[in-house]
């Protein structure tokens, strides 16, 4: 890769890993259309996995003091086989139409959000089937964030809580991809040397984010995930 690609990639790694440390999620939403303008839509999802290996674990790990486990374990009891599944499809799914009707979904949820600023919480068992469908899109789009961040915030997750609990759950389903793309042969050389490529500044990026976050108040914190939620729903409305 030269190096304007890199730097380019890099920079866009770090102002997304930054982004995903105060809202929690978006930033692999936002980075996948850049990696596929970059190396490819086939190239572009296996090596934002493998990004998003840093970025989550880093954010696992800075918040590890306000982690809500029993989340994190439903959510891999969907997520994990669901994973594997979406890996699995990864090379013959039709990726353009899942990709609008996601966009539609984090358009609505941010409606219905505004239109019931006060839903009803849902039960631990209930992210079993959050996992399951993170689990199966994100495989196929590389990230689907925005997907699950609704339902954590909706259970009463802010702040430390919902970034480390939010993260350590999609870090268990990222590490369950890899296997899987690497056993269908979708991770190359190439990609894993990318991906260590970008990690320094995604690292830097998860940092510098995490030290915004401890400026951040709860209201102005819900309005930057809804409008990560609206940005990255309107990419993929547009295709992108």
């Amino acid at each position: 890769m030269d190096p304007l690609t890199l730097l380019l990639a890099s920079t866009a790694a770090f102002a997304l890993a930054s982004l995903s440390a105060v809202a929690g999620f978006g930033g692999g939403a936002l980075l996948l259309p850049v990696f596929t303008a970059l190396f490819g839509l086939r190239v572009a999802v296996p090596m934002l996995t493998l990004t998003q290996l840093s970025s989550n674990g880093a954010r696992a790990w800075i918040n590890r003091r306000e982690l809500h486990w029993p989340l994190v374990a439903w959510f891999a009891l969907g997520a994990i086989p669901f994973a594997v599944a979406g890996g699995l499809l990864l090379g013959h799914a039709p990726l353009a139409p899942l990709k609008r009707l996601l966009g539609l979904f984090l358009i609505a949820v941010v409606v219905w959000r505004r239109l019931r600023p006060s839903p009803r919480p849902p039960s631990d068992p209930a992210f079993a089937a959050v996992g399951a469908a993170s689990g199966l899109g994100s495989a196929l789009l590389g990230s689907v964030g925005p997907l699950t961040g609704p339902f954590f915030l909706a259970y009463g997750l802010t702040r430390a809580a919902y970034i480390g609990t939010e993260a350590t759950s999609a870090l268990l389903m990222h590490l369950t991809k890899i296997v899987t793309y690497g056993g269908t042969n979708l991770i190359s050389r190439q990609t894993l040397l990318l991906a260590v490529a970008l990690t320094p500044a995604t690292l830097l990026g998860t940092w510098t984010g995490k030290h915004v976050l401890r400026r951040t108040t709860d209201r102005l914190f819900i309005t930057l995930v809804e409008l990560a939620l609206l940005t990255a729903g309107t990419m993929f409305l547009a295709g992108l």
